[in-house]
């Protein structure tokens, strides 16, 4: 009888087991799914429908490029991954190895950073005509940041800092130190030793810098989060929203999530390529642990998301009476703050990222983590009738002035009611890091 219980025992665990397995197998891979089903297909970059193999040159389409290389290099039996961003790349050079790209526009960076992946499988295959051609267009953009990109002055605060637009004089936003500065980074792992150990640490330096600065000037530390943006010279007419007063002087008014998002991912990317070594690696671990331990206090804890508005939750509302400038009035609408798809993306992505790089403490983190990818699944992905999938709840579009569009203030209406801020479904920017946290939420299973 003894016998007959063990057999069963062990066959109704060994039945158990292989179920879980089962289970485990059938998962959906999520990353694969998003990208075969939306990112290879159509997506929207700020309202505009494009189709990556013949997108322009842009931060959007990039950030989707980018993310497709990642899948590619998780699954590499998915060629199609690969030879669509490769497309996107001869697209856009035309045969050349430079593409233009507007002066001092750091957006126009971003996208720089699939060459790395593209010049290394092209030299491994020995086509040494396309690895030549992608690491003379990373060199041509990574130099066009370093050299020739528009710096707050030696006369005011956060000297050396790289303005976010000509547009934009002596203004950082959060959105910069992912579009150039982690572009920036991604190249100097890669070629930064050919130019000597000297070149190489000083620009390391100046990489550590951008994020040293404008985390001293945009992070307050009661709130524990960053201001979207700072004005090194808030007088000036295209920072008419900066504060003219301290605390906090030349900080826009609210916290807004997708920028939080770039900044966070930016310092994870970052972080995986800089040498441990360096002056400043220990700087920016501290500033990745600063941010995230301040967005851990706002992630909606039953939802697993984030909001537009971080600091805030859904009873926050847009004011119905508006923002006025110079006798004008802009932003009238009195619509909720709103669970936001692209900045729980880039959070969740960032968490699991930190924690696989031990920048972030998994004891403290992998909770947090887990229920933002669970709640992004939940919250914000649907499935349309034909099977492909859907990501709702992104914010189109958002920015800071300048002085000829004053219904860019930087406020709770704006954000809420501004005539560039929309609500879409399938946007890249909330496509893109969709897909890296999955792919990291997949490795880590």
């Amino acid at each position: 009888m003894t016998k007959k219980i063990l057999v069963t025992l062990t066959v109704c665990i060994c039945l158990n087991s292989c179920t879980e397995k089962a289970e485990k197998t059938t998962e959906t891979l999520y990353s694969q799914k998003m990208t075969e089903t939306v990112a290879l297909k159509n997506f929207l970059s700020n309202k505009r429908e494009q189709r990556l193999a013949t997108a322009k040159w842009d931060y959007v389409p990039g950030l989707v490029a980018f993310s497709i290389l990642k899948a590619w290099q998780q699954y590499p039996d998915k060629e199609e991954y690969y030879n669509t961003v490769k497309a996107y790349a001869d697209f856009c050079l035309q045969g050349q190895d430079t593409l233009h790209v507007g002066e001092s526009n750091i957006d126009d960076l971003a996208a720089g950073k699939i060459f790395r992946v593209l010049h290394e499988m092209e030299k491994a295959k020995g086509n040494e005509t396309d690895a030549n051609r992608y690491k003379a267009c990373f060199t041509f953009l990574r130099n066009k940041l370093k050299y020739d990109h528009s710096r707050i002055g030696s006369d005011k605060p956060g000297t050396g800092g790289f303005f976010h637009k000509a547009i934009y004089p002596n203004q950082m936003w959060l959105d910069g130190l992912y579009m150039g500065t982690a572009m920036y980074a991604e190249w100097q792992s890669l070629f930064g030793e050919e130019l000597g150990e000297e070149d190489n640490q000083g620009s390391w330096s100046d990489i550590a810098s951008q994020f040293i600065t404008i985390h001293t000037y945009t992070y307050d530390s009661d709130k524990q989060l960053n201001y979207h943006g700072w004005a090194a010279d808030p007088t000036d007419p295209n920072a008419f929203w900066a504060r003219k007063e301290e605390p906090y002087k030349g900080c826009s008014p609210e916290f807004w999530g997708r920028g939080m998002g770039w900044y966070f991912a930016a310092l994870v990317d970052v972080l995986e390529v800089m040498p441990k070594e360096h002056a400043n690696y220990q700087d920016l671990v501290t500033i990745v642990n600063q941010v995230a331990g301040g967005l851990a206090l706002y992630q909606d804890k039953e939802a697993g998301s984030w909001y537009q508005l971080v600091q805030y939750d859904g009873s926050v509302s847009a004011d119905v009476i508006g923002d006025t400038v110079e006798g004008e009035t802009y932003n009238v609408c009195d619509s909720p703050n709103y669970m936001e798809s692209s900045a729980s993306g880039m959070f969740t992505y960032a968490y699991l990222k930190g924690i696989r790089i031990g920048v972030l403490d998994k004891e403290t983190y992998q909770d947090v983590a887990e229920k933002g990818y669970q709640g992004m699944i939940r919250n914000f992905i649907r499935e349309d009738v034909n099977g492909d999938l859907v990501i709702i709840q992104s914010c189109a579009s958002a920015g800071l002035g300048p002085a000829k569009d004053h219904s860019r203030t930087g406020t709770i209406n704006y954000y809420l009611c501004g005539n560039d801020i929309a609500i879409t479904r399938n946007e890249g920017k909330a496509i893109g890091p969709f897909i890296m946290a999955s792919l990291e939420y997949e490795l880590a299973r």
